[in-house]
């Protein structure tokens, strides 16, 4: 009889166990949730204008950058044949 109550107990002890482990997992979701939120709200969004003028700039910043990388190649050609 004694190990019918141990085996209640236990199962008892598990099933709490269980419940908490559940519920710090909904509860450190939350958590993630709210700073996301917090998070969010923290944002600042860029103008349109300003965002116009970063593009601009990131589209001049790589063709210039092609443009060097394809001048280095036609001279490294132009090198390669005069080798041969």
């Amino acid at each position: 009889m004694a190990k019918k109550e141990e085996k209640e107990i236990k199962k008892k002890v598990t099933e709490k166990q269980k419940k908490k482990e559940k519920e710090s997992l909904m509860s450190k979701i939350r958590n993630f949730i709210r700073g996301v939120k917090q998070e969010w709200k923290r944002i600042k969004w860029p103008s349109k204008k300003s965002m116009i003028k970063y593009s601009i700039a990131t589209i001049i910043f790589i063709v210039s950058c092609s443009l060097f990388f394809y001048i280095i190649d036609v001279i490294l050609a132009f090198l390669h044949t005069l080798g041969k």
